[in-house]
């Protein structure tokens, strides 16, 4: 008989244990703009929509203009959002899942993230820190020193960290990345959109061979992003924040004559792709759902691809148990 878990359980040691296929969503925090009335209507309408999902997070990122990272123009206008921070403190505390903070660290300085991360419960709230776009980009706070704060003033709030599978595609010290993360506390991976199934399996193939052989490091879980894309500009906005679509499916998708079902069954493809490596691997993986567009349209097909995902995974697995075999034995 498959359990399954219930939105409550301790997501923490979920990760920690390493033996779980995880469903996360993922939400930008509305605009800065917003009125304060709409905002709270906003919020109660996302989490009625995705209750039914049963998640196993909600992820709620912390954009940043990041106009260091393509100096071409940016197919869709940079638009400050709410703080991901205050959104769930005063819009989201009543959700019924955990929720994955993601923090910009460069955008704050050392005693505003230190206060952030104690105010926080750690059944409830995980983090991701993101460093900068690119090297020239000023910063209040680095990478390296959020880890190490995190780990000084918060080691039981667990960290999640950044995975690109593109960047491994170029320059194939990705998973070195990943290693190097790990040490400094991160306890699960979350990726970039993926659209090409064979990067992140390349990724994961090289994170997961690199660990069997250090035997005291096994795999952390590696969440994979997937979106929808409805249209060409969508697209265009993918490359620009640095997802590598392969040719042929842009070509399919320009000249499908429904670019959105046609992204939809190929994230599809790709979830099942990529499930079936990582059960053969026996390494602990998981989808996080996003939808970079606010089209209705793409969003109603975010939350389909979600509901489908849901029906793909086993919620309780066994992958702890295969992944410390091979760890014990090499």
């Amino acid at each position: 008989m498959l359990l399954r878990y219930g939105p409550r359980v301790d997501l923490q040691t979920r990760l920690l244990e390493r033996d779980a296929e995880l469903l996360f969503f993922a939400l930008t925090p509305p605009r800065a703009t917003t009125p304060p009335a709409r905002i709270q209507e906003i919020a109660d309408a996302t989490a009625a929509r995705l209750r039914p999902l049963e998640l196993d997070a909600l992820v709620l990122y912390d954009i940043d203009e990041e106009s260091d990272r393509n100096p071409e123009e940016r197919p869709f206008p940079f638009l400050p959002t709410i703080d991901p921070g205050d959104y769930l403190e005063r819009h989201l505390r009543k959700f019924h899942a955990p929720v994955v903070v993601y923090r910009s660290v460069g955008k704050y300085d050392d005693s505003e993230l230190k206060t952030w991360l104690c105010a926080q419960d750690a059944r409830q709230t995980l983090t991701v820190f993101v460093g900068a776009s690119s090297r020239e980009t000023p910063v209040k706070t680095t990478l390296v020193r959020a880890q190490a704060m995190r780990t000084e003033v918060r080691p039981d709030l667990l960290l999640g960290g950044v995975a690109i599978p593109e960047r491994h595609t170029r320059n194939g010290e990705e998973h070195v990345r990943l290693l190097t993360k790990q040490s400094a506390g991160c306890s699960f991976f979350v990726t970039q959109v993926v659209y090409d199934a064979n990067a992140a399996k390349n990724l994961v193939s090289d994170y997961y061979y690199e660990c069997t052989r250090r035997p005291d490091v096994p795999p952390a879980p590696i969440i994979f992003t997937l979106s929808v894309c409805g249209s060409v500009k969508t697209m265009r906005f993918l490359n620009w924040l640095g997802v590598d679509l392969p040719r042929w499916l842009e070509n399919e998708l320009v000249h499908a004559e429904d670019t959105l079902q046609a992204s939809l069954d190929y994230a599809l493809a790709t979830a099942t792709d990529l499930i079936a490596y990582c059960r053969g691997l026996g390494i602990p993986f998981g989808f996080n759902v996003e939808s970079v567009s606010i089209r209705r349209d793409e969003i109603d097909a975010s939350i389909e691809l979600a509901a489908d995902l849901r029906k793909l995974l086993r919620r309780a697995g066994t992958t702890t148990r295969h992944v410390d075999r091979v760890h014990h034995t090499r």
